[in-house]
């Protein structure tokens, strides 16, 4: 189901079944010569359309304008758009408090610009994780008052906690590869991995006409093949798929 689709009674429904609630989050960004600017987004929101066939899941509008950096290239003629964190972060907040006055608890961000740093964070996935933290604490403490926590009722939260009924995953940040899955994959720039990839998912997004060798980050594009992006698109889509169930 698409968010932007969706009947009043299609939300009611979802919100009741704790369907998840999918925003692929992404970048504008340089990919050398042979690839679009949007290969970050455009790879999440291909495997939501698989995904979608599969289980039940609510697909929102995906978000294109992410902290892009101009790392790799100088945005003149080169069509990065770069989007500070800290506005970032100001969206998210307003984004998260409005699904969760909606009703909505089960929702998923997936992100894949500059995930190889998922875990110490980067510009992009540190203004969602803060935003959603901060949104779910500010969320409780207006429905349940300052100490909340402290309450007697409480008592047993770990215990919940441990059942997986914990409000703090309500909002749930992901990268689009998990750990294991980029072992098995590294992760590049427009190179082997990630062309493979946009051959999996989104050929009309790749043009190996326009190739050149003049990058040395998007040089291994040469060695790109669609049999090593179904590999790749196999094991990126159990392991969205399984997160998503949890």
């Amino acid at each position: 189901m698409r968010y932007e689709m969706m009947f009043a009674q299609d939300l009611r429904e979802a919100i009741k079944k704790n369907i998840p609630f999918v925003i692929p989050v992404g970048v504008l960004e340089y990919h050398s010569e042979h690839c679009v600017f949007g290969v970050d987004t455009l790879l999440i929101i291909k495997a939501l359309e698989i995904i979608e066939n599969e289980m039940d899941v609510v697909i929102c509008p995906p978000f294109y304008y992410g902290f892009a950096s101009y790392a790799v290239e100088p945005p003149e003629n080169n069509g990065t758009i770069n989007v500070s964190g800290k506005t970032l972060y100001f969206f998210a907040k307003d984004l998260f408090k409005g699904m969760l006055r909606t009703g909505i608890r089960n929702i998923h961000v997936f992100i894949h610009h500059q995930s190889e740093n998922f875990v110490a964070g980067m510009p992009t996935d540190l203004a969602f994780k803060l935003a959603a933290r901060e949104t779910i604490f500010e969320h409780l403490e207006k429905e349940r008052g300052d100490g909340w926590w402290g309450k007697e009722e409480m008592k047993n939260y770990y215990t919940i906690h441990e059942k997986g009924s914990d409000p703090f995953n309500w909002i749930k940040i992901h990268p689009f590869m998990d750990a294991e899955t980029q072992k098995k994959f590294p992760i590049d720039h427009a190179g082997k991995q990630e062309t493979s990839l946009m051959l999996a998912f989104c050929p009309e997004g790749v043009d190996m006409k326009r190739f050149n060798e003049k990058k040395w980050y998007s040089r291994s594009a040469n060695e790109a093949s669609i049999e090593y992006g179904l590999s790749a698109k196999d094991a990126i889509l159990q392991s969205m798929k399984k997160r998503l169930k949890q």
